[in-house]
C-alpha cells in the first residue's frame, strides 16, 4: 500500500514498530515520507525519532476504536459496494465527531 502513496511536503508517517525494518522506512523516504518509528529494543544501531509525533498515533488507533465501538457496521462491512461504505464511514465519522 505505501508503494500507492507519496507525499511532496514531508509528511509524517507514524508507523507501528512491527514495520520498524530497513526495507520499510527506506520506502516511506522514498515516496516523500518522514518515517516516525522506534527502533526495537534489540537494534545495534537504533536511530532518533520524533517522540511527539509517535505519541499522537494513538489518538488514531483511539479513533478508530470509537468507530469500532458504536458503529459495528462499518467494521463488520455489511454494505457490498466501496460507495455505500465510504458514506457510511463519512457518516460514522460526522456522528463521532458531533458526540464527541
Amino acid at each position: 500500500m505505501l508503494e500507492e502513496i507519496s507525499s511532496d511536503d514531508g509528511h509524517y508517517l507514524a508507523m507501528d514498530r512491527a514495520y520498524e525494518d530497513n526495507a520499510t522506512r527506506e520506502l516511506a523516504e522514498k515516496q516523500g515520507f518522514i518515517p516516525v518509528v522506534p527502533p526495537k529494543s534489540n537494534r545495534k544501531e537504533p536511530w532518533e525519532y520524533d517522540k511527539e509525533v509517535y505519541k499522537q498515533r494513538n489518538e488514531v488507533e483511539r479513533f478508530f476504536l470509537r468507530l469500532k465501538k458504536r458503529f459495528r457496521r462499518v467494521f463488520t462491512r455489511f454494505d457490498k459496494l466501496d460507495i455505500v461504505f465510504t458514506g457510511v464511514i463519512t457518516l460514522a465519522m460526522i456522528f463521532d465527531a458531533i458526540i464527541c
